[in-house]
């Protein structure tokens, strides 16, 4: 089937968290055409309820039985595909709570997403907000969903991009301690993060895309007087990828790369993606944006996968006040390149 009549799959998150309201706050307001959720029916009815209680808002859900069945639930109606194996009494776990029922289920609900993406059932998969230390009380061998995802896919190797309408950034090493972070910095590994920049920019439209390749070290080791991994690792790294038709320069000073890179109103900014050394290296500048407009997306997986740019936010889940905002903005990127990118370059908007 052409993804274009394909649904876009939803996990639940974690049902202790800002997730499942947010769900319902997107499907309350028409956001998710075609899509479902893959959760807990209980869960999703108690978001429901709370945004009933707070908005006035009456969203129906559905139970549906599989993922074709999402194409007949009526506009602002919720369908929920119920997965099997979910632990009992999701509904009646406290908000704000790391449990391990909760990190379970999220879990089980992320495979059997992966699973219909790795199969052509959907479009491609969002995923609400997990906790990782729910995660790891469920006894699961994952730091995030990153981690798990490139163990349902088999793929070889994966990298996360932050991305909004200004600014995008790839990872170069995701959910390490700083420490290992900065060992895991290599030729090889920031030589494959440009090769999964450029070949998924590709798939985007963006068939040159410029990218830009931060420095380790305080401006960019500065010859090395601050550090020589911009000398050993990184600059022949991209040397390399220029040899491969990669249009990569660098690396350039940490602390103005970003700003470089930044597409702001009435001014195009100099690179269309900035490759980062590490986790708060990379998503920093962009979370700075708005939180509101970041998307989460996994480059490297055989399926299209997005997320909000924010976690599960203990402190206001079950409040009714959480923003879907992020979350709308990750559905509308992983529609658009479950459809092949289409319209996607430097200046269309959210899309990477």
């Amino acid at each position: 089937m052409n993804p274009t009549h394909l649904p876009l799959a939803l996990t639940m998150g974690d049902a202790c968290g800002i997730g499942p309201e947010i769900l319902a706050q997107a499907f309350a307001a028409g956001a998710v055409p075609g899509g479902f959720v893959i959760g807990d029916l209980a869960v999703m009815r108690r978001a429901a309820a709370l945004l009933a209680a707070r908005e006035g808002m009456v969203l129906p859900v559905a139970l549906i039985e599989g993922p074709a069945d999402a194409r007949a639930v009526p506009p602002r109606c919720l369908p929920v595909l119920q997965v099997a194996g979910l632990p009992e009494g999701l509904a009646d776990l406290h908000f704000g709570r790391v449990d391990a029922r909760a990190g379970q289920a999220a879990a089980c609900c992320i495979r059997a997403a992966a699973g219909l993406a790795l199969r052509g059932e959907v479009a491609g998969m969002v995923t609400a907000p997990i906790h990782k230390e729910a995660l790891a009380a469920a006894g699961e061998p994952y730091p995030g969903h990153t981690e798990l995802l490139q163990a349902e896919a088999g793929a070889a190797d994966v990298r996360m991009m932050l991305a909004n309408d200004e600014l995008k950034t790839v990872l170069v090493s995701i959910h390490l301690s700083l420490r290992d972070a900065i060992e895991a910095v290599s030729l090889q590994s920031v030589l494959q993060t440009l090769r999964i920049a450029h070949a998924a920019a590709a798939r985007w439209g963006l068939r040159a895309p410029r990218i830009a390749v931060a420095g380790l070290n305080p401006h960019a080791g500065e010859g090395g007087l601050f550090g020589d991994e911009e000398v050993r690792l990184i600059g022949p790294a991209i040397a390399a990828a220029r040899r491969e038709g990669i249009d990569a320069t660098g690396p350039h000073a940490p602390d103005t790369v970003f700003m470089r890179a930044r597409h702001a109103p009435g001014h195009l900014g100099e690179f269309d993606l900035v490759i980062a050394m590490y986790h708060d290296q990379g998503l920093i500048p962009v979370k700075y944006l708005g939180m509101e407009r970041g998307v989460n997306v996994t480059l490297g997986l055989p399926f299209v996968r997005t997320s909000p740019d924010h976690g599960t936010a203990f402190d206001l889940a079950g409040s009714g006040r959480a923003d879907p905002s992020s979350l709308i903005a990750a559905c509308a990127m992983a529609r658009r390149l479950g459809e092949g990118g289409a319209g996607a370059d430097a200046e269309a908007g959210p899309a990477p």
